[in-house]
């Protein structure tokens, strides 16, 4: 494990179990004033159609790509959980009511307009989450506050050293034994999925898939980096478990 990871943070908000959700907080306000967080990776301002897009290219089976998502992560009632670039909240959400009333829940996303749209969504749900703005190479957490972390379709976004930052960040907030997983594109096969492939990462040509995280994974720290065989699609599923000692 990096001897700095430890470091690598803003100073953090109050503890994560004494805060208010801003989900909650921010009921009846809007929230078009609020700012893009500052991030070197690709940035989505089009919340309000997003869920359709991605609906589209999943040819509609979008809730079972979000389900198996969570299956994969494994997650347990009552345990603390952080999304990272959770968009809408289309893995957040949904993962709030496998985990319950009693294991609270945060998603973090740098772009305002995805961010509106999932406190909305959870709202409408009555899901007590803490949705923020916030990127992912500088997490507005104490260490180890997090049983587990989720990324879904996010890993795309970033070049290589943000995601070498992003991974630290990750490394720091989870629990010892905490567990990491994340689902992102494949690199593809055939001409339809590179066609796909190309859409979804057009800003890093054909350079990443997500079987090609566990090795930066275990550079950050994290054990058993595994690419699991399930997948959906062009979208595999790695994951990765912080060390307890």
């Amino acid at each position: 494990m990096n001897t700095n990871t430890s470091e690598i943070s803003s100073t953090p908000m109050n503890d994560f179990d004494n805060q208010t959700p801003k989900g909650k907080e921010m009921k009846g306000h809007k929230h078009s004033h609020e700012s893009p967080a500052k991030t070197k990776g690709f940035l989505i301002r089009w919340g309000s159609i997003y869920d359709t897009v991605v609906n589209i290219l999943t040819l509609g089976r979008t809730q079972r790509l979000r389900m198996m998502t969570i299956d994969q992560a494994m997650l347990k009632p009552g345990e603390k959980l952080l999304d990272v670039g959770c968009g809408t909240g289309g893995v957040t959400i949904p993962a709030k009511e496998r985990i319950g009333q009693d294991g609270p829940v945060a998603g973090i996303d740098p772009s305002p307009e995805m961010i509106a749209v999932a406190r909305k969504k959870a709202e409408k749900a009555k899901l007590d989450i803490d949705f923020r703005i916030g990127a992912i190479e500088s997490l507005p957490y104490p260490n180890a506050s997090f049983d587990v972390v989720t990324s879904s379709l996010m890993m795309h976004h970033l070049p290589y050293d943000v995601q070498q930052k992003g991974l630290a960040e990750i490394y720091r907030v989870l629990k010892p034994g905490g567990r990491l997983l994340i689902a992102d594109a494949m690199q593809p096969t055939n001409f339809l999925t590179k066609r796909l492939f190309g859409f979804l990462a057009r800003h890093h040509g054909l350079k990443f898939g997500v079987e090609d995280l566990p090795a930066t994974l275990k550079s950050a720290g994290f054990l058993n980096a595994t690419h699991l065989d399930e997948h959906f699609g062009i979208i595999g599923f790695v994951r990765a478990i912080k060390p307890i000692n």
